[in-house]
Order: C-alpha cells, then sequence, then structure tokens
C-alpha cells in the first residue's frame, strides 16, 4: 500500500475510534452507575458494580411512573410518525409530479422548516386558538409537523427520480391520480418510506421541548420528561436517575440496532435513483 494512503487510513481510523470512544464513554458510564448503588455511583466512575444493583430498575418503575410514560411515548412517536410519512409522501408525489413554479415555492417553504427554529410563542397561540393544550392529539399533529420537512426532502428526491412512464401507463389504465400514488408510486416508495418512519419515531422519541411547553398532565407526560422530573426528585441518588436515563434511550438504542439497515438501504436507494 502506498505510503501517503497508509498513513491516511490509520489517521481516518484513529478519528473514527476517537469519536466513537467519546460517543460510547457516557453510555458506559450511564450503564455502570445504574448498576450501583446509592454510594458507589456518588461519583459516577467507571468501575463496575461489586454487587449488581438489579432492583434499582424496579425501583424507578415504580417511582418514576415509566410505565405509563413509556406507553405516551410510543404513542406520540407512532402516531406522529404515521401522520408525517403519510402527509410528506401525498406533497412528495404532488410537488414532484408538478414542477410549477408555485409548487416549487410550496416545495422551498416546507423544507425551509428543516433549518428554521421553531416560534414557540406563535405556536403557543395557535394551541390555545386550536383547544390543543395538554391533549395528546395536540402532541402528535405537533410531533408530525416538526417530522414533515425533512420527510419531504428525502421523498421528493426519490419521487423525482422514477420514470414518469409509470404515471402514464396507469393513466392509460384508467387509474385516477390517487389510485396511481397507491397502486403504483407507493410500493415503490417502501425503502425511503421505512427511513423516514425510523428516522421519525428516534427523533419524536427523543424530543423535549414540545411536551415540555404543551403538556400540563403528568399522565400524559413521555419518558423525556419522565426522566426530567425523576431528576428533579432524586438528584442525590445517581443510581436510580442513571437507572432512569437507561430504561428511556433503551427502546431508541434497540431501535436503531434493528433499523440500521433499512435506514442505510433506504438512504442507499435514494443516492442511487437520485
Amino acid at each position: 500500500m502506498n505510503p501517503v494512503r497508509a498513513a491516511r487510513a490509520t489517521i481516518l481510523n484513529l478519528t473514527a475510534g476517537g469519536a466513537s470512544l467519546i460517543a460510547l464513554v457516557p453510555i458506559y458510564l450511564v450503564f455502570v452507575n445504574a448498576l450501583k448503588t446509592q454510594p458507589e455511583a456518588s461519583s459516577m466512575g467507571v468501575e463496575l458494580p461489586a454487587i449488581p444493583q438489579w432492583a434499582n430498575f424496579g425501583t424507578v418503575i415504580d417511582e418514576g411512573k415509566l410505565l405509563t410514560a413509556f406507553f405516551n411515548s410510543l404513542l406520540y412517536s407512532l402516531g406522529g410518525t404515521v401522520v408525517a410519512v403519510m402527509v410528506s409522501a401525498f406533497a412528495a408525489f404532488v410537488l414532484a409530479r408538478n414542477r410549477s413554479r408555485r409548487h416549487q415555492i410550496i416545495y422551498l417553504l416546507l423544507i425551509m422548516g428543516i433549518a428554521i427554529p421553531t416560534n414557540f410563542v406563535t405556536l403557543m397561540k395557535v394551541m390555545q386558538v386550536t383547544h390543543l393544550i395538554d391533549s395528546q392529539v395536540g402532541m402528535i399533529l405537533l410531533y408530525a409537523a416538526t417530522q414533515v420537512p425533512f420527510s419531504v426532502f428525502l421523498i421528493y428526491a426519490f419521487v423525482d427520480s422514477l420514470p414518469r412512464e409509470l404515471d402514464e401507463a396507469a393513466f392509460i389504465d384508467g387509474c385516477s391520480p390517487v389510485r396511481t400514488f397507491f397502486a403504483m408510486i407507493l410500493p415503490i416508495l417502501r425503502p425511503v418510506l421505512v427511513t423516514c418512519g425510523i428516522l421519525s419515531i428516534l427523533n419524536i422519541w427523543n424530543e423535549f421541548l414540545m411536551p415540555l411547553y404543551f403538556l400540563n398532565s403528568t399522565s400524559r407526560w413521555p419518558m423525556t420528561l419522565a426522566v426530567y422530573n425523576f431528576f428533579g426528585q432524586f438528584q442525590s441518588d445517581w443510581s436510580l436517575v442513571s437507572a432512569d436515563i437507561v430504561l428511556t434511550v433503551l427502546p431508541v438504542i434497540l431501535i436503531y440496532i434493528v433499523a440500521q439497515r433499512w435506514i442505510l438501504s433506504g438512504v442507499s436507494a435514494g443516492a442511487v435513483k437520485g
């Protein structure tokens, strides 16, 4: 191997290893200290526990009301994802197949939502007028709205790369635009739809500010707010706080590990088609 390439590969590998280490150390600390007693976890050290305290997780579930929070997070994640992906697929299909100036402006306005921060003052007024404050339906709609811009961005590029002959063949067979979308286009979009769905679930599950602003009832809190509240009550016991964090992030880690190949295949398919 060329010495320059070998040196470059070594540097890149060391950089990647260092970045991975930085990302893994906090996760390791949380998992290790979740199994310690309160005195052992007071310093948040890297050493392993003398005797694993598995009962910490049961205490956290009971004291932190994590079962209710888990099902709330599940409802918000799945509901917001389904709404966001379907709306984004419809919008991307219409905007990509009708390249008029008006539709291009609408597309640009939509994807601007990727970069523009949320104005919570205006959004709070809208939620009050629509009577969606402190409601699960309101949170699902809010979460869906936050995921639409990026989903439209991904799906639009995928739809735009599909040959228009598919639409023409469907029209010749007597299909309406709606039937063409469901019968011809939607099955082809499966890779990018799965990718958008998984990313939306992960983003919604980790969201903290939205429920903090718009949910007042603790019975409707997702897991992120449950952890925040639990930390306020048990901040002196880092073993329980660590166990609470582990139970919150574990579903996200499992989803990512299981769905990683679908995410990569969806992104790769979009890149090849684009």
